[in-house]
C-alpha cells in the first residue's frame, strides 16, 4: 500500500518521538503549550470524562521545585522515607519486562560511560530527571482520585496525544514516572491537592543533540511478538 502524505506525516511524528534526556534552554511560547494541550484534549476518554488535570512549570516556579526535590533525593534518609503516590511498576517482576527495564537502562548508562560500579554517575544522572533534563517547560500530570482504572487509560491517550502534538512542532519530551515518590514535596511547593494523584511529570523543550544521550532510542517488540490475527 502506498502512503498518502498525511499518513507519512503522522507516522513520523509517532515513530521520531523517543525520551530526551537533555534539553537547550530556548523558550517555548505559552500560546504553543496551550495549542498543543488543546490538540491533546481531543484525546478518546469514557463518557467524555476528560479526566487529565495539567500543572505548567516554567522559570522561577520550575526551578523552586527542582531545588526542593533534589534537595530530598540527596539525603539517603530523606529519600529512603518516601511513598508513592501510587504503584507503577509490578511488584514482582518477570520476563520479558525486568530484561527489557535493565536492558535499556544499562544501554543508556553505557552511553555515558557509567559502569555498573559507578553508583555516584548513576545517582547524580537520575537525579537530572529531577531538573526535567533541563528543559525550559516541565508539566505535572494528576488525576482525581475518584476515578477509576478506564480514566487513567484515557489519560494515557491524552500523554500520548500531548507528545504527539510536540513532536509535529518540532519539540521533544520525556515522560518522567520518577517525581511519583517526590508527590508530598510537589504538593507543599505548588498547592496540588491530596484528592489528586500525581500521575508523572514531563520535560518538554527542544532537544540537544549535541548530547549522545539523547541518541538512545530504545527496542521494540515486532508486531509478530504481541499480536495474534484470529
Amino acid at each position: 500500500m502506498i502512503q498518502s502524505n498525511e499518513q507519512k506525516i503522522v507516522d513520523q511524528a509517532i515513530t521520531s518521538r523517543h525520551s530526551m534526556r537533555a534539553f537547550l534552554p530556548t523558550p517555548v511560547a505559552r500560546e504553543d503549550i496551550e495549542q498543543m494541550l488543546a490538540v491533546a484534549a481531543r484525546a478518546p476518554s469514557g463518557s467524555n470524562t476528560q479526566p487529565w488535570k495539567v500543572y505548567v512549570l516554567t522559570g522561577e516556579i520550575k526551578d523552586r521545585v527542582s531545588k526542593e526535590i533534589l534537595k530530598v533525593y540527596q539525603d539517603p534518609a530523606q529519600f529512603e522515607a518516601l511513598t508513592e503516590d501510587y504503584k507503577y511498576y509490578p511488584t514482582q517482576w518477570d520476563s520479558p519486562y525486568i530484561e527489557r527495564r535493565r536492558k535499556v537502562g544499562l544501554d543508556l548508562y553505557k552511553l555515558l560511560g557509567l559502569g555498573r560500579e559507578d553508583k555516584a554517575g548513576m545517582h547524580a544522572q537520575h537525579g537530572r530527571n529531577y531538573t526535567f533534563f533541563d528543559a525550559p517547560v516541565g508539566m505535572f500530570f494528576t488525576i482525581d482520585r475518584t476515578m477509576n482504572t478506564g480514566s487513567w487509560l484515557d489519560f494515557g491517550c491524552f500523554l500520548q496525544s500531548l507528545m504527539i502534538a510536540a513532536r509535529g512542532r518540532g519539540l521533544d519530551t520525556c515522560a518522567q514516572a520518577a517525581f511519583n515518590r517526590f508527590h508530598n514535596t510537589i504538593r507543599a511547593a505548588t498547592g496540588i491537592p491530596q484528592s489528586e494523584v500525581l500521575m508523572c511529570g514531563m520535560a518538554l523543550g527542544y532537544a540537544d543533540m549535541s548530547k549522545i544521550e539523547n541518541t538512545l532510542i530504545s527496542e521494540r517488540e515486532p508486531v509478530s511478538a504481541f499480536t495474534k490475527f484470529l
